[in-house]
């Protein structure tokens, strides 16, 4: 018998709860390109970046981060200990939108001085299950739906996905523990297992809408610039299979995000608009958006 909400939260809850005196990682572990950060925050002084929407302000971040290399994995930096975690000098697809959103949140608040914790602490609001990681791995959140609604939930974003033409889809959930071979965590610690798997029913549960590929151009008209875009996916282990944002062009919005695939140079890139990416690949079946908020 399928479990209730109410079982898996409350079972979830117990999995969260970190061991007394749990270890922290250093700085040197989860902050990686430290002269990168502290021109990007010269360069946003300099440009007065502060000054602008929240969305203009995470597009005018990931411009920045063009040519970035691609890295696979960029978030499994321990055995054990999750932390929250930065490498400006290779991201994927995710890390690209986090910290660029983490960026431009962080400037809005602190224009002057700004560290590479607090970086980390912007982060920390974006990734994991209600702002905080406990510095278990069930605490970030795996997957992009239960993001944006956490963080829709807490005020920190919208999702104007179904008012703007998204339809209902619903998936069963198995992508983490179908593929755990390939998460450094789940492999030293195969009893997360259990408790990754009501993530998943959790995440299942979730009332999530697209839109279709044969409604995004006509959607583009309504998207903003530094809207989060993840793409659908047909592979039925899970609702999204890339992410990125999207930049106002003169002919519609574009695709800003880091590619790894090797015709595009494993990099982040500025690619077609937003409703032609997603018809170049069968995979693609359309799109999501995520609008954040200042914090």
């Amino acid at each position: 018998m399928p479990l209730s909400l109410r079982s898996v939260t409350t079972a979830m809850i117990a999995l969260l709860i970190p061991a007394a005196g749990a270890a922290q990682l250093p700085l040197s572990t989860t902050f990686k390109g430290t002269a990168k950060f502290n021109r990007l925050v010269v360069q946003a002084q300099e440009e007065n970046w502060r000054a602008l929407p929240i969305g203009e302000r995470t597009a005018r971040v990931g411009m920045a981060l063009l040519g970035t290399p691609y890295v696979n994995y960029t978030l499994e930096i321990d055995d054990h200990i999750e932390a929250p975690s930065v490498n400006l000098n290779g991201v994927d697809c995710w890390t690209f939108y986090e910290i660029s959103l983490a960026f431009a949140r962080m400037i809005k608040q602190k224009p002057v001085g700004a560290t590479p914790r607090d970086l980390l602490a912007y982060i920390e609001l974006e990734r994991y299950r209600g702002g905080r990681c406990t510095g278990s791995y069930l605490s970030r959140m795996h997957f992009l739906e239960e993001v944006f609604a956490d963080n829709t939930r807490r005020g920190l974003s919208t999702n104007p996905t179904r008012e703007i033409g998204g339809v209902p889809i619903h998936r069963n959930i198995t992508e983490m523990t179908s593929a755990w071979r390939d998460y450094r965590y789940l492999v030293h610690n195969k009893n997360l297992l259990p408790g990754m798997a009501l993530v998943q029913q959790r995440v299942s549960n979730l009332p999530v809408y697209y839109i279709p590929k044969s409604r995004v151009a006509a959607s583009e008209k309504y998207l903003r610039n530094g809207d989060i875009v993840a793409i659908a996916s047909a592979d039925r282990s899970g609702y999204t299979s890339h992410v990125g944002m999207v930049v106002k062009k003169p002919d519609g919005m574009h695709f800003l995000h880091a590619t790894s695939n090797r015709s595009r140079g494993r990099k982040v890139v500025l690619d077609d608009r937003i409703s032609q990416y997603v018809k170049r690949s069968s995979d693609h079946i359309g799109i999501i958006v995520y609008r954040p908020k200042d914090v």
